[in-house]
């Protein structure tokens, strides 16, 4: 036997948190496709998520808020835009820059994965108690938050509103 062999930090990969974590998102993805994959793709709803929240937001901040770089951004957009999910307008002030909005149909079709969502939360936390299942997700969460630095593509913060900036300098809030 080898002395890399013998070490079990070398040769137990099945309690390596990096490959855990691996097999956690293929385990969510495939059961992302199984519930919605006919519907949309997993970043593809994530845009749309963004978008319900905020409208009109350019595709630079929908990356950062989405977590993916922001050619990906681009080219799921135009994607959505050719399945009329989305409309992208250009920045009449920066014409680099395009407002994404939901359309009606990008509307009823978030609607439409409801049920596909739930099904995937209660497929993914099968076995979980109540208790181990919030456990988990504030462990997750704070996994993630620690570590977005790290990322290729760093989560951003949300960015305000032109209006809600003027109206927190005219009363003077913070938050």
């Amino acid at each position: 036997m080898t002395k890399e062999a013998a070490n079990p930090a070398l040769t137990d990969l099945y309690t390596q948190p990096g490959h855990l974590m691996r097999r956690a998102q293929q385990i969510s993805a495939s059961i992302f496709y199984d519930e919605l994959g006919s519907k949309i793709t997993p970043i593809q709803y994530a845009v749309l998520r963004i978008l319900v929240e905020h409208p009109g937001i350019d595709q630079v901040s929908l990356a950062g808020l989405v977590a993916i770089d922001t050619s990906t951004a681009a080219s799921v957009a135009i994607r959505l835009e050719e399945k009329k999910l989305l409309v992208r307008y250009l920045d009449p002030n920066n014409r680099r820059q395009r407002a994404l909005y939901l359309t009606d149909a990008g509307r009823a079709l978030l609607q439409s994965t409801i049920p596909g969502i739930q099904r995937l939360h209660q497929r993914i936390f099968e076995g979980f108690s109540a208790e181990e299942e919030a456990q988990f997700m504030a462990l997750l969460t704070k996994l993630v938050h620690i570590n977005n630095s790290k990322s290729r593509a760093p989560l951003s913060q949300r960015r305000p509103a032109p209006t809600e900036i003027s109206s927190t300098e005219e009363t003077g809030n913070k938050g």
